[in-house]
């Protein structure tokens, strides 16, 4: 007879608005459907409406996101396997007890933009974190890092928390921002804790008419495809480990219901690498003018506009303009804004539904033909060539390459043991 596999009921506490705990989430899901575990599944959009009384819960295991400590309060008295995820920490007294836990490095995280920013060129620094609060935990933790690699290379760093935003305050909110950013030494690099604070900040620099990336290159952390739309300047992000996260917590939480005991074994997961896009390809400009036709560029090119536009927003003439982009540039204004443009349009056609000529009209081609004669002419392809070619290659947008996962390690090491102890 064959033998009919266990189903465990597995709750799974995470906010699904945020982008880190879908990730997180999502990664679990691969786990499941690599393996032989058999799950029933139990999440809410936002697991905190449904806190109170998880510890009656009549389920198998528990995989939680801990950087809300109303979550460690509740989960305190369940007698149930639970694997914890969350930022990391500096302290070790920080962390859960008696739990396994499965963090994003924060270190690593800033370390890495900050990394980006120095590779740009840059030498004065500054962290957009946000308020002080029991739930911004790891938020502090990113600020942490970030005074650690100041402090390590001799560097003034600049930090500004700001205040959490709401409808009333947001008018406030981007006033105070625009003066900090205003009061910056410049060009700087500015790391954001996640890619929503960077957002916002960005829309601050375009309000106050400070050129993205000239004088501000501006790095988020989470890979948010939202914020990536919500902004008219592409946004750089860091990609965080969270898939590799969400499956290294199935993992661990599959071995206890097997018998496994981690206890206080804590796996870091450093960050998948970074997508590099406009908002900090930071490269020195000497000229003001061409710093202010970048930053209008850059804004508006896929709205169709003309070298004319360029030169009434700079206010000099278009021959004068155009001098001074083939002095400092090497290019046409005209190329210019091509250029941003086919960036946009490439981006377009990497996402599987996308249709060649909506794209053409989202970035400012005249025609879906002048966009094709575009591709041929210098990638030397057609759009639908390009789409196919990125379908079959499928090229992570990361800027390093990754080495073996030390959540894989650790794991393996845990299994190892537990091999031995078993023996």
């Amino acid at each position: 007879m064959t033998r009919v596999p266990t189903v465990h009921r597995i709750a799974l506490l995470f906010n699904g608005n945020k982008i880190f705990d879908r990730d997180i989430i999502a990664g679990i899901g691969e786990y499941l459907t690599s393996t032989r575990a058999s799950w029933d599944l139990y999440l809410e959009e936002d697991f905190r409406c449904r806190l109170q009384g998880i510890e009656r819960w009549q389920g198998h295991g528990i995989i939680a996101d801990f950087d809300d400590p109303a979550t460690c309060e509740a989960l305190a008295g369940v007698h149930l396997p639970v694997v914890a995820v969350g930022g990391s920490y500096a302290d070790d007294a920080d962390y859960p007890r008696d739990t396994p836990y499965v963090a994003t490095d924060n270190f690593k995280l800033v370390k890495l933009a900050y990394d980006h920013l120095i590779e740009a060129g840059l030498q004065n620094f500054a962290c957009f974190s946000l308020p002080k609060a029991d739930v911004n935990r790891w938020a502090q933790e990113r600020e942490k890092a970030f005074e650690t690699l100041m402090q390590r290379d001799g560097i003034q760093g600049h930090i500004y928390r700001g205040v959490g935003t709401s409808a009333p305050s947001w008018d406030t909110a981007v006033e105070q921002q625009i003066a900090w950013v205003r009061s910056l030494p410049k060009p700087i690099g500015i790391i954001a804790v996640t890619d929503a604070r960077a957002r916002q900040l960005l829309q601050a620099c375009l309000c106050a008419g400070i050129a993205v990336p000239e004088q501000v290159a501006l790095i988020g952390i989470d890979n948010d495809p939202l914020a990536r739309i919500l902004t008219r300047v592409p946004l750089s992000s860091v990609i965080q480990g969270t898939v590799e996260m969400g499956r290294t917590a199935a993992h661990l939480l599959h071995q206890m219901l097997h018998g496994a005991r981690f206890a206080d074994t804590r796996i870091l997961v450093p960050p998948a690498g970074i997508n590099v896009l406009a908002s900090s390809r930071h490269e020195a400009r000497n000229h003001p003018h061409v710093m202010q036709a970048m930053h209008f560029i850059r804004q508006y090119a896929c709205q169709g506009i003309k070298t004319e536009q360029v030169a009434d927003y700079v206010g000099i003439s278009r021959s004068s303009l155009e001098w001074y982009f083939r002095r400092e540039l090497g290019r046409s204004v005209h190329d210019e804004i091509l250029r941003f443009k086919l960036d946009a349009a490439k981006r377009l056609l990497q996402q599987a539904d996308s249709n060649v000529a909506d794209i053409a009209v989202s970035c400012g081609f005249t025609s879906v033909q002048y966009m094709h004669a575009v591709f041929k002419r210098e990638l030397g392809c057609t759009p639908r060539e390009y789409q196919e070619q990125m379908a079959g290659d499928a090229p992570p947008p990361v800027a390093i390459p990754r080495k073996k996962s030390p959540a894989a390690i650790s794991i393996q090491a845990a299994d190892n043991v537990r091999a031995r102890t078993n023996a």
